[in-house]
């Protein structure tokens, strides 16, 4: 019996969709048995993998990019930050930014992520929502009730937890996750600013 070996046109095929490394797609076509979908899937939780090894590494290049809402009244600048300049220069991390420029236009969060809130803002939001509990609630069911009014506020007002302006079904955090799936390097947003005409 002859085993499958993708053929160059395929292993090429795979890397412009995927962006992987041609000797992951390779791999991850030998172990699917040529089935592309498979194979798509493989490099996505290998480069899943890969990112949790490598979420201490620096990632100090990368692009500031910008978004201008249709009109000219909103204007949002992002600085995305991968390990590699080779990366930074990848049109798929390019479009990753440039998502993320749009993503804060729409949506208008405050913070990066959890950890960028300030403490105090935390045990604030914390006293309000314990406040808020109604009485009779015994004190876990009162925590239980405070973190998950903290969750929905951090889904509102935290880039990472928002759910992605073009496909809801995933949040910001996982939107950048995929990449690093794909692309092989830690990625990051760094900061960002967003203007609206007259604010």
């Amino acid at each position: 019996m002859i085993s499958y070996q993708p053929k160059p046109e395929e292993i090429k095929a795979l890397r412009e969709v995927t962006s992987a490394p041609m000797m992951d797609c390779r791999k991850a076509l030998l172990d699917a048995a040529g089935d592309v979908e498979r194979a798509k899937t493989l490099l996505l939780e290998r480069g899943a993998a890969q990112a949790a090894k490598k979420a201490e590494r620096a990632a100090d290049e990368g692009l500031v990019s910008s978004y201008i809402h249709a009109g000219g009244k909103i204007g949002v600048l992002v600085e995305v930050n991968s390990e590699t300049d080779f990366v930074a220069r990848n049109p798929k991390f390019a479009e990753l930014s440039r998502d993320i420029a749009m993503h804060v236009a729409a949506m208008s969060p405050k913070y990066v992520d959890r950890e960028s809130v300030p403490l105090d803002t935390v045990e604030r939001l914390r006293a309000e929502f314990r406040a808020a509990v109604p009485p009779g609630k015994s004190a876990e069911v009162q925590e239980r009730i405070v973190e998950g009014k903290l969750t929905k506020w951090y889904e509102e007002h935290c880039l990472l937890d928002q759910a992605f302006v073009k496909d809801d079904t995933i949040n910001v955090g996982e939107l950048i996750f995929r990449a690093i799936g794909a692309l092989g390097e830690k990625i990051r947003v760094r900061r960002f600013a967003r203007y609206a005409l007259g604010e």
